[in-house]
Formats: C-alpha cells, sequence, structure tokens
C-alpha cells in the first residue's frame, strides 16, 4: 500500500502532525508513507520518522488551484491508495483530487467535500493533535490512544546544561513578547542565574526583533543571538542539547517539545487546550490568566495595542520554573 498525507503548512502543525504519521504507520506497518510539505519548510521533513518520500511543493512555483492542480497531477504516476489531507484548505482538496489517489480522507469543509472519497466531522474544541488523530480513527475505525509528537534531531554533542534558548517570537504580535517586557526578563534571567548563557533564536525576519531585544542589556557577554543564523534541523539539534527552552507559543515551542526538549511556553493569545505543545513531560504552560478578555485567538490585540496578556506575565513564576533545569548560582 501507497500512503501521501498532505502536511499542514504552518510549522507548529507540522510538528504536530507527526503524531498522525506515526498513527499511520502504526495502523499500517507495511506501507510507504509519503508527503507533501511546503517547500519552506521541507528541511524539517527527514526529522519526521518513517517517511520515505518527501514531495516538496512550492506556492511561487505552482500558484493558485491551477498551479495545486499541476502539482497533484504529477504525483499520479505514484499510484497511491490512500491521501490523507490536514490542511482543510480548497487547494489541498483540489491537489489531493488531482493525484487521482483511490480514496482521499479530510475533514469535509470549504465546499471542498465533494473532492474527497471519504469526508469526516472535525471535532471541536480538541488539541489539534488529537484532531489530526481523530480523521485516522474515523476513517479505519479504530481507537489509537498512544500519540506522541516527534522529530529525531541529530545530537552533536553532550547537552549544554548551562545553556538556556529563549524565543521571544511569533507570527502574530498578540503570542509576541512586547520589547520592553522582554528586556526587563532577559535582565532579570541573566542577573538571577549567573553562570548560564541565553540564546536568542528566531528566522531571518525575525532577526531584527531580536536585535532591538537584546540591545544595550546587563550581562551581554551572555547573550547570544542566533536568531537568523539557523536553520530548521540545526535548531532541533540545538534546542535537544539545552538545559531549556523559554518560549512564546509558536513554532519553536512544538519543535523543542518534539526533540525532548523541557519547554516553558509563554501563551498570551491562542488557547493552550487546543495548540499547546502536546508531550507533557517537561513541559510548563504560563499565563497571566486573570484578564477578562483571556483566551482570545486574535493576531493583534484590539483591546489594548500591546498584549497586556504578555506584559502581566509573571516573571518571578518564570525564573523559578526555569531554575528546575539550570543551576541558580
Amino acid at each position: 500500500m501507497k500512503i501521501l498525507i498532505r502536511l499542514p503548512n504552518w510549522l507548529g502543525d507540522v510538528v504536530m502532525s507527526t503524531a498522525f504519521v506515526a498513527a499511520v504507520r502504526q495502523l499500517y506497518p507495511d506501507a510507504q508513507v509519503d508527503v507533501i510539505i511546503k517547500k519552506e519548510l521541507s528541511n524539517i521533513a527527514p526529522l519526521i520518522p518513517g517517511l520515505t518520500q518527501i514531495h516538496s511543493f512550492s506556492k511561487q512555483e505552482f500558484s493558485g488551484l491551477t498551479g495545486v492542480y499541476r502539482f497533484g497531477k504529477k504525483l499520479r504516476t505514484e499510484k497511491y491508495d490512500l491521501f490523507f489531507n490536514l490542511p482543510q484548505s480548497l487547494s489541498s482538496f483540489v491537489m489531493g483530487w488531482a493525484t487521482s489517489a483511490k480514496k482521499r480522507i479530510g475533514f469535509g469543509k470549504e465546499g471542498g467535500f465533494f473532492l474527497l472519497t471519504n469526508s469526516y466531522k472535525k471535532p471541536v474544541n480538541v488539541h489539534r493533535v488529537d484532531e489530526y488523530v481523530s480523521l485516522l480513527e474515523q476513517f479505519s475505525g479504530k481507537t489509537l490512544t498512544h500519540k506522541q509528537v516527534k522529530l529525531d534531531a541529530a545530537t552533536l554533542g553532550p547537552k549544554q546544561t548551562n545553556r538556556v534558548l529563549i524565543n521571544f517570537n511569533s507570527e502574530a504580535s498578540s503570542r509576541r513578547m512586547p520589547v520592553d517586557k522582554g528586556r526587563a526578563l532577559l535582565n532579570q534571567l541573566t542577573d538571577t542565574f549567573t553562570n548560564t548563557t541565553f540564546c536568542l533564536i528566531g528566522s531571518p525576519k525575525e532577526a531584527e526583533f531580536v536585535s532591538q531585544l537584546i540591545i544595550g542589556l546587563e550581562n551581554s557577554d551572555r547573550l547570544e543571538n542566533y536568531a537568523g543564523k539557523t536553520d530548521l534541523p540545526g535548531l532541533c539539534s540545538l534546542m535537544a542539547q539545552s538545559a531549556a527552552v523559554l518560549t512564546t507559543d509558536s513554532g519553536p515551542a512544538h519543535l523543542a517539545n518534539s526533540v525532548g526538549a523541557p519547554v516553558i511556553a509563554l501563551f498570551g493569545a491562542g488557547n493552550e487546550h487546543n495548540t499547546a505543545p502536546y508531550n507533557k513531560q517537561n513541559l510548563t504552560i504560563q499565563r497571566y490568566g486573570k484578564l477578562t478578555c483571556e483566551p482570545c485567538i486574535r493576531n493583534s490585540c484590539k483591546l489594548y495595542g500591546v498584549p497586556k496578556c504578555m506584559e502581566l506575565l509573571d516573571e518571578l513564576q518564570i525564573i523559578n520554573t526555569l531554575s528546575q533545569y539550570i543551576d541558580h548560582v
């Protein structure tokens, strides 16, 4: 049997979908499992256990519905038996239809359900990982109990017990650490943990924000700027070897969780019951939790301008949690 999975389009969702890939491998142990992934994220796909082929999809090269149709049609020669669609967009429905896979399975949404052979109802108010796996459960009629989000990060050396990675970035401003709050927190961290190096991470387009955060800070000799200097596999390795990762609700939070790093996830907007890192071991979720608007799902804060839920995070609580993983000297 040959199975093709259309992975989601965002980094955090791709990481969460690894539990779905593992569940497919569990149900179909002898099948060839291939994936379609957005080109910008394709270098992380080799870290997903159990894949045979990785089809990289570029929206620039295959734009619009005609483009996704052309891309899907290219895969007809593979003669896939099953196509699982995770993004739930019309373009992904069209792509699956174009592959001519014998069965095309997905949640019926955005008018594209008629392009599927097997359309199911998406569960509500469940974690994204459970949502993805429920698609396979509804199709197979089997209940899957052991779900784990996992990437295989390369180990480049021993664990650095005096290094903490920090990610204050997010695509949405409502989930991003405000600059003044981030600067104050960094100063407190370097004052408290005097033998620890704090490495700030981020994508190339987040590098300017990270540079703003660290200009003129105290103890700058123990702050390192990795923003824009790592690819996704390299970042996974860095996370796996660090004492802990302190991060906003974002793709890197899921990356760190997937490679077994201790994670302290700071939530502003966003609902941790649906999109928090999935593996519970060495995971701490922190939010302010006293505003009547929490949690919202807006990408920007319409009420306060700057997300007050992030500004009011308890710095002492963050330090106390981090002290579980690094020496407090």
